[in-house]
């Protein structure tokens, strides 16, 4: 609650409406901007959702957890591009936002893994 109100004040304060401190991407366009060498992808749902399929490459960092920017703090340079999902584009819009105020390049999959069409890597269990 506390960080999507902080975003939510981020977003007003300091961005104008038209523009966001982020880009939010369709598939095609996600897909070809992950399949660059260096690009670090972060899947922002829950781990469960994450082990019932995930984008190949992604590291599972839950946005709504506390320590979702410290977490990243030490997983993620700052000098590579982050590239977010989640499942339908609400939480990877609010962890874009923290992660760009942050100091992080990032871009979005703007309608999430439910409508990702690109292949998946299942769980084993």
């Amino acid at each position: 609650m506390f960080i999507s109100m902080l975003v939510s004040a981020f977003l007003s304060c300091f961005c104008p409406a038209q523009q966001q401190p982020f880009r939010s991407l369709d598939n095609e366009t996600f897909a070809e901007e992950i399949s660059v060498p260096g690009v670090q992808i972060v899947d922002v749902r829950t781990a469960r959702e994450f082990e019932e399929g995930h984008i190949p490459g992604a590291v599972q960092i839950d946005v709504n957890e506390r320590d979702f920017l410290e977490k990243c703090r030490i997983g993620l340079d700052t000098g590579k591009t982050v590239a977010v999902y989640c499942r339908s584009g609400r939480r990877s819009k609010e962890a874009a936002a923290i992660l760009a105020a942050a100091g992080y390049r990032v871009i979005e999959l703007s309608g999430g893994f439910l409508g990702w069409d690109g292949e998946t890597e299942k769980s084993d269990g």
